[in-house]
């Protein structure tokens, strides 16, 4: 029989002499865990009054807007020797919460995220407590058992019947740079030890419409930016899949190696069509990536997965759950539909101090090695805690909403003077314009378009320092600035998508 040596009672403190090194005493802890504690249980009171509740109360503001400069002096950001009293601790908590932009309040529309959910919430808590690091089993069991149930689960929904391997990293833009990573690396395997001057000159292509983050791992990886062909859209902003082909063909002294394609533009909310891509990447050979970052979870959506029709035949996908599924930041997941490794022979360094091959446990769960990183937080668990409480029949209404109150918004906009819909929305993002009194009985003339340009910055700061809403606006390819709303969280009701259209009105009835 096994024995086991008793556990010493932390409560029995014997005294002993003090050990001294360089000057230091090393007898007991430093820390006092009593008093950690009584912090820790009145900051929580401090997040669930001010982060919690008053930031999703409708009734409050979405921010308290302040200058850099006047940020600086309310904050007293220098770091001095001494430390400060534990209340001034628990009110710089207060100022931090105050002055940040609420992203979890129902008027927030600003980006591709939002909304408080409060399992995922509860599960990155849990996180920060415990500290774990995902690079082995043997530090992070529980997180890297969960972890691969998460990515199973989410390659059924991608339609990859025989599995595949995966990864969570931080962001999709690092999902996306996996992605042509892994696909150079599939495509030249002796890059990784022989570097650049292994390889001709690839190329790859994208459409017009696809997330910046395309260009940036093409710069950071040594591809080049030149070398990302940009396919033209058609009038919906999708990819024209056909003049890929006319690219293959007439791309001499280079070799095509990865078509990326979009489900869920950043902008505009459009999905490439993801079936005829996929057919010219297996005529001439290609790495299909598609970036589902945003528009992912529509697959979840019974009603609404067409709009990734042929995403199963994908070779890899980037599909961040903190968007529309709200998990709390970041949550990003990257799959391969490759089950030979390659994800691990892409990304291993071998190090032997964390990936020793003689343990006494299975080391195939030791997945760290796949990842370009070495400390990595298990992000997966708030994703796997809130799919646990809520289910995938909860996640799907959630979709569903969304799509519909999407639908209401762009039907509002249509019936009010001085509104515009830029296109009719494909996904949850409505993009549109605001036409202020002025400009009414103007004629669409480059004039008009120059002062309706100025309208969006305008009304934005004025909602800005009022603290009543966060809208987004851009300008798009030849489109002067509109607004871009984005509908994300079940807290967002139809009230709240008539008190945006109200609040732009009155926010720019003078302009």
């Amino acid at each position: 029989m096994e024995s086991h040596s008793p556990v010493a009672d932390p409560g029995h403190v014997v005294k002993s002499s003090p050990v001294m090194i360089d000057g230091v005493a090393l007898n007991g802890p430093t820390l006092d865990v009593s008093a950690a504690e009584g912090f820790i249980q009145q900051s929580m009171a401090i997040i669930m009054e001010d982060a919690v509740r008053k930031a999703t109360n409708v009734r409050e503001k979405v921010c308290e807007w302040r200058s850099p400069e006047q940020l600086k002096e309310l904050l007293d950001l220098e770091l001095k020797d001494g430390g400060e009293a534990q209340s001034k601790i628990l009110q710089r908590c207060r100022d931090a919460i105050r002055y940040s932009v609420k992203t979890t309040h129902p008027r927030f529309f600003n980006q591709l995220y939002a909304g408080m959910e409060p399992y995922s919430m509860v599960g990155s808590f849990i996180i920060e407590a415990i500290k774990p690091s995902l690079y082995t089993y043997e530090v992070a069991p529980v997180f890297t058992l969960m972890e691969e149930a998460v990515l199973k689960k989410m390659m059924e929904f991608l339609g990859w019947e025989e599995g595949g391997d995966g990864i969570f990293n931080p962001g999709g833009s690092v999902s996306n740079m996996y992605a042509m990573n892994v696909a150079r690396f599939h495509h030249c395997p002796d890059i990784k030890e022989l570097g650049l001057s292994a390889v001709p000159r690839l190329v790859m292509f994208t459409s017009q419409e696809c997330h910046y983050s395309i260009s940036k791992a093409a710069a950071f990886l040594g591809i080049g930016t030149k070398n990302v062909y940009v396919v033209p859209s058609d009038k919906r902003y999708h990819l024209q899949y056909h003049l890929c082909v006319c690219v293959c063909v007439f791309s001499q002294g280079a070799e095509p190696f990865m078509v990326n394609a979009t489900a869920g533009t950043t902008v505009l909310g459009a999905f490439d069509p993801i079936e005829e891509i996929a057919d010219i990447c297996e005529k001439y050979n290609l790495w299909l990536h598609v970036d589902a970052c945003w528009g992912g979870a529509a697959l979840l959506s019974k009603k609404h997965r067409h709009l990734l029709k042929g995403i199963h035949r994908a070779n890899s996908v980037a599909w961040n759950p903190h968007k529309m599924l709200m998990a709390c930041l970041q949550c990003c997941a990257f799959m391969v539909r490759d089950k030979t490794g390659l994800l691990q022979r892409c990304h291993s360094a071998r190090a032997s101090y964390l990936f020793q091959q003689d343990k006494f446990y299975d080391v195939s769960y030791d997945t760290g090695d796949k990842s370009i990183q070495c400390s990595r937080k298990p992000d997966a668990f708030k994703f796997w805690l809130m799919w646990k409480a809520l289910g995938t029949s909860e996640l799907e209404r959630r979709v569903d909403r969304a799509f519909a109150m999407a639908r209401y918004l762009a039907q509002e906009i249509k019936k009010r003077e001085g509104f515009r819909l830029l296109m009719e929305p494909e996904y949850a993002n409505v993009c549109f314009w605001y036409i202020p009194p002025s400009l009414r009985n103007m004629p669409e003339s480059p004039e008009f378009w120059q002062k309706l340009h100025t309208v969006g910055p305008a009304v934005k700061e004025r909602m800005m320092k009022k603290g009543s809403m966060m809208v987004s606006y851009q300008p798009h390819g030849d489109k002067v600035n509109f607004f871009r709303m984005i509908i994300i969280s079940p807290q967002a009701s139809r009230e709240d998508m008539d008190f945006v259209l109200d609040e732009i009105d009155r926010l720019g009835q003078d302009l």
